[in-house]
């Protein structure tokens, strides 16, 4: 029985090159962060040198990152973002997980339209001003809920968790009925055990989106110390150093001449990068089986 080409055991010579691809993409992937972080670790004179992003080592300084917390912005705008982010996921995961198995049950209730609203808003979007409208309506303006319920629920996470869900063998469940488990009893004792790999998918996907977003922030908060860190970030970007200085009542950080603006802003890029970069790898491994199975086979 011939094997088809993409099963066949690759030569020494097609090893070599995936290996080699792959070296490309993750130094690809790599570099522009190895950049970021020498730049915000780098003197004027480095960031003069280079005309930019630093790429080769020179003299380092943490003067950048004394700056950012010496002012107490960045700071503040950590743990909005952390708050936002914990408390949002938790309440996303939670209304994703009881909604998609609601809906992959035939028998549910209102089976049928619930599941047409969301699939059409695939198709149809509210709008800025609608959403504005709404979100101000409910009191939620300078309110950190409105960063949090607007976006509480995505319609691809939904349909991702449904399918997984769907593909569970339904002989599972209905033995678990006859035992009289209630269907509560049923998600939580049987159904989320056996999808910890795409509950674990969809909450790093949840909690990246929130840790990331700005543009709720920017419509719905006025406050500016309500500000989470992306916003900050976008403020200094179009401010410059003027957002911190001032901040400390000084210009200069330890005795010294402040640190470039663009050491700043790499410095405050690698504070929004590392949460991410710690929580992925334990989570990728979970990618695969989680999200493509259920996609498929759904």
């Amino acid at each position: 029985m011939t094997m088809p080409v993409w099963a066949e055991r690759p030569t020494r010579f097609g090893a070599s090159v995936k290996g080699l691809v792959l070296a490309l993409i993750v130094a690809a992937v790599l570099f522009p962060i190895y950049m970021v972080v020498l730049t915000s670790l780098s003197t004027q004179e480095a960031v003069s040198k280079a005309g930019g992003l630093v790429t080769v080592p020179g003299e380092l300084s943490f003067a950048a990152y004394e700056q950012l917390f010496a002012g107490g912005v960045v700071i503040r705008s950590i743990g909005v973002s952390l708050g936002v982010t914990v408390v949002g996921t938790l309440l996303s995961l939670t209304v994703t997980v009881l909604a998609a198995y609601g809906l992959s049950r035939p028998g549910s209730l209102l089976h049928r339209p619930m599941l047409f609203l969301v699939l059409l808003t695939f198709l149809f979007g509210p709008g800025m001003i609608p959403s504005y409208l709404l979100v101000s309506s409910l009191g939620l303006i300078d309110s950190y809920w409105a960063l949090i319920l607007p976006t509480a629920v995505t319609a691809f996470n939904l349909v991702v968790m449904r399918a997984f869900f769907m593909n569970i063998p339904e002989e599972v469940t209905d033995s678990a009925r006859i035992d009289g488990a209630s269907e509560f009893r049923i998600l939580w004792r049987i159904v989320l055990p056996m999808s910890k790999g795409v509950t674990a998918v969809i909450g790093l996907f949840y909690a990246v989106g929130y840790w990331n977003a700005f543009f709720n922030a920017t419509l719905y908060l006025n406050d500016s110390t309500k500000w989470p860190l992306q916003v900050v970030l976008r403020q200094f970007v179009l401010q410059g150093q003027s957002m911190f200085v001032g901040q400390t009542g000084d210009t200069a950080v330890g005795g010294h001449a402040l640190p470039p603006s663009l050491a700043i802003q790499m410095a405050i890029v690698t504070l929004a990068l590392i949460p991410v970069l710690v929580i992925y790898p334990f989570v990728q491994k979970h990618f695969t089986k989680g999200v493509i199975i259920g996609a498929v086979k759904g």
